[in-house]
């Protein structure tokens, strides 16, 4: 691929870093550009119809949705992330989407208002993730060695429990083996590490507490030193 591409960011946003993902997979050089999404520039509305990040600029034209965007550099530069079997890759963009209602549901977790919500929310978390152990099988990753895009999706998932156990440990993965082990294979690569900033877990700290939900209030503000 040899066209210019430009990431456009939001530092806390998942979906933004599946693209980056997938793109340090390829061996792709990009720009990255963050943007505030609570004071979008008038130039970011021009370009994302929906006003959410990611926006990827290829040549200055954009393309919006995260799984949008993976199934276009999937297309155009190798190596090709998803399977060649025409059935299996349909049944990883099922797992694709699955992976954005888990997105959804630790919205709800950590924007739940009360301890009863909290729990109810944790229980549905446990039992997505137990879903997914009865689809992995030995691993490291989801279709077992080979990275793909499902696995791209799930590495900016699992990034939040990292800073959720800093809090607590609410047992998410209790009961699923492989999703632990699985996690752990994700948060050794290159490309997820990569995907966010160095200051994430210090951004999504101050945005859980700025929530004001039940889970901000077990969050202790780190001690002075």
């Amino acid at each position: 691929m040899t066209a210019q591409l430009t990431l456009v960011s939001h530092k806390l946003c998942p979906y933004v870093q599946r693209a980056a993902i997938v793109m340090s997979e390829k061996g792709i050089a990009f720009e990255r550009i963050e943007i505030d999404l609570a004071h979008k520039p008038d130039w970011f509305l021009t370009v994302s119809p929906l006003g959410k990040t990611p926006v990827l600029l290829v040549n200055g034209q954009p393309i919006f949705e995260s799984a949008v965007i993976c199934e276009y550099l999937d297309e155009t530069a190798s190596p090709r992330l998803h399977p060649q079997d025409a059935l299996e890759r349909a049944r990883h963009r099922g797992w694709m989407e699955f992976g954005s209602a888990v997105l959804n549901a630790i919205g709800a977790f950590y924007n739940a208002p009360d301890e009863e919500a909290l729990v109810a929310k944790v229980a549905d978390l446990r039992g997505r993730f137990e879903q997914i152990e009865a689809e992995l099988t030995t691993g490291p990753y989801f279709a077992g060695e080979r990275f793909t895009i499902v696995d791209a999706v799930f590495g900016p998932v699992f990034r939040y429990f990292d800073v959720f156990e800093q809090f607590q440990d609410f047992g998410f993965f209790a009961q699923t083996p492989r999703v632990r082990a699985w996690r752990v294979a994700l948060a050794a690569r290159n490309s997820v590490q990569g995907a966010a900033s160095p200051d994430y877990p210090a951004s999504l700290r101050a945005f859980l507490l700025s929530r004001k939900s039940a889970l901000s209030k077990r969050i202790h503000p780190p001690v002075a030193t």
